[in-house]
This record gives C-alpha cells, structure tokens and sequence, in this order.
C-alpha cells in the first residue's frame, strides 16, 4: 500500500512539473510577442519620423531655391556717410523676406573687385550687382557672367564696357555733378581762384566726373589756378594733411574743391588747427558732395559755402530692373540717372537738412 501511494505521489508531482513548464512557456512566447510588437511600433515611429525630417528639409530646400541669388559688389562701407547709406539701403533691399538670397564683398581696388566677381560667378548668382572701383577693367570678367548665364546690373557708378555686357545701368551722373558745382563756384566772382583739389580714388567714376570739370575751368581760364591737386583716396585724415601742407608751404589759396564730405571735413580741420577762417564772406570757399546731414548744417550754419548731392538710394530701382527681368520684361530704361542737385549755403533751408541729408 505505502508503495502505491508513493507511485502516486510522484505521478502527481511530475504532471505539476509539467503544467509549470507549459505555464512559463506560454508567459515567454506572449512577452516575446509584445517585445516584437513594440519593436515594430518604434520602428514604424522611427521611419515616420525620418520621413517627416526628410521631408521637411527638401522643403527648406526648395524655400531656399526659390530665393534669387545675387552678388553684390560695392566699395567700403566706411569709405564715406554716403557709402554707409548706400550699403545700408542695400541690405534692406536684398532680404530673404524680400525674395532674395544675397551675398556682400567690399574692396577700393579693382582687381580685388574682380575676383569676387569671380568668385560670384563661380557660385553660380543670378544676378551680380556691381559698383565698380574703377571704370577700366571690367570687360573680360562681365563677359564671363553673361557666359555663364548670369545678368549683370550696374549701381552707383558707370563702367567702360559695352553696354550688352549688362542689363543696366542706376547711377549718378558724376560729369553732371562735377559740372554743376564748377558752374555754381564760377557764378561766385571771384578776381582770382586758387584752388587746392583734393581728389577720391583715382580712375573711379565719382573722381573722373568731380575733377574733369574743374581741370577744363582751370585749363580755359586765365583767373584760375589749381595750386595743389592730390588724391585723399575719399579719407578726411588725408585730406587735412593735404591742405596742411599747403599752409605749411606758404602757397596763397581761397578754394578747397574736395570730392566727398569727409574730404571737406578734414581740409576744415587743416584751416581751423592754422586759424583760417571758411564758409560765407570768409578767406575760403569749402566745397563738397555727397550731402550728408553734418554737412549740411554746415552750409546751414555758413561753415561751408556748397555740396553736391549724390543719391544713394538705388536699391528699390535695381529691385524693380529684376522683378522685370524675372518676368521676361526688357527694363524700360537701360541707364537710370538718379535726380540730384547741389546746395549753396546761402538759400539752403532745414527743410532741405532734413529731407536731403543722409
């Protein structure tokens, strides 16, 4: 008897061995089942979410190809407060808000101009936007761009080119400019001009047009001398030295023809150090361009005798050129001449401080 119930016994344990076994069996295969599926929901996370990254990035391309690439060349922004404004109302133009992609390279030197131009061309721009440095050069590098598919819009200054190697031209007329303040100097009457001129970077549009009328006036003249002319390369610091100089040398003079405001400002300087006095019925004429509002009160106030104005604002018309070229339109003017006028000191007014300077 004893030994049957054993037998039994040990039926009984090995068929609750079992069922524990097919228990823990059955608890695996169903963790094993939710592990894969959570596996496969992340993996199936994961994949939307590249695909949302994905895509979200070729949309950030294409936002980024729809944008117009331009290369804008310009002189140094410190070179002069009119460089300053004329930089500053491109940059407020040439915005991605604005439909553009735009890339900036300054330089006074030509052949550092043309390599970024160069380099623009390179990168592929639509549109290279250029103020040249010089006017002489510009040939072989503008024939590159219109080679490569890339339109060329001139700012600010005019170049010695063949005019099918650009779209157009919004610049200042600077033999305009130089003209109308010789003609506004001669109206003055003076029994005798001695001049010194103190000229901005040579072989630069703004210079050519600024000296080319007062070397005629001179060379046709017999009451008028030029007593000194030397380039201050547009710096005030240069300019004082200049004039100094002459004061130093004992050499009579009564004009100072400066080619920008900061030229003039630091041959006024030279006068003040050495107590010479300038401006309305005093010993010295001071002329400048550019009219920025400092110079302006000085006519205002009859430190200075004139200013020329040069118009920086070209930005909105070089946008209006493109969106015609985007188009398929011609632009309806190939050369824009930007208004411009000069101010004498004795009918200047605020109102034209205000709305004038810059």
């Amino acid at each position: 008897m004893k030994k049957a119930i054993s037998v039994i016994m040990a039926s009984i344990m090995v068929l609750g061995l079992a069922a524990c076994s097919k228990s823990e069996e059955t608890t695996t295969k169903a963790t094993t089942a939710a592990t894969t599926a959570a596996e496969t929901t992340k993996a199936a996370e994961t994949t939307a979410a590249e695909t949302t990254t994905e895509a979200t990035t070729e949309g950030a391309k294409e936002d980024t190809g729809s944008l117009i690439k331009v290369g804008i060349i310009n002189n140094d922004p410190n070179e002069s407060g009119y460089r300053t404004a004329n930089d500053a109302d491109l940059k407020k133009m040439f915005t991605k808000e604005n439909g553009y992609d735009a890339s900036f390279a300054y330089s006074l030197k030509n052949d550092e101009q043309i390599q970024y131009a160069q380099t623009f061309i390179q990168n592929e721009v639509d549109y290279l936007l250029l103020s040249a440095a010089d006017v002489a050069g510009w040939d072989s590098v503008l024939q590159d761009a219109q080679a490569a598919g890339i339109k060329v819009i001139l700012f600010d200054r005019t170049i010695n080119a063949d005019p099918s190697l650009y779209e157009a031209s919004i610049v200042s007329d600077m033999n305009k400019e130089g003209q109308t303040a010789v003609d506004w100097l001669a109206s003055q009457n003076l029994s005798e001009y001695n001049v010194i001129h103190i000229q901005g970077v040579m072989g630069s549009a703004a210079q050519q047009g600024r000296s080319g009328a007062l070397d005629s006036k001179a060379a046709a003249e017999s009451n008028w001398t030029i007593v000194k002319q030397q380039t201050a390369e547009w710096n005030a610091e240069k300019a004082q030295q200049i004039v100094q100089s002459v004061i130093d040398s004992g050499t009579k003079f009564n004009v100072i023809y400066a080619e920008n405001d900061d030229m003039a400002k630091g041959a006024v300087a030279a006068l003040d150090a050495a107590g010479i006095s300038h401006g309305v019925g005093k010993d010295v004429i001071v002329m400048g361009f550019d009219c920025n509002k400092w110079a302006l009160e000085s006519l205002l106030s009859k430190d200075w005798n004139y200013d020329g104005q040069c118009n920086p604002f070209q930005a909105s018309y070089i946008d209006s050129i493109i969106k015609d070229l985007e188009s398929g339109k011609t632009p309806a003017q190939k050369t824009i001449i930007m208004d411009e006028k000069g101010f004498d000191a004795a009918t200047i007014t605020k109102e034209d401080v205000e709305n004038y300077g810059i």
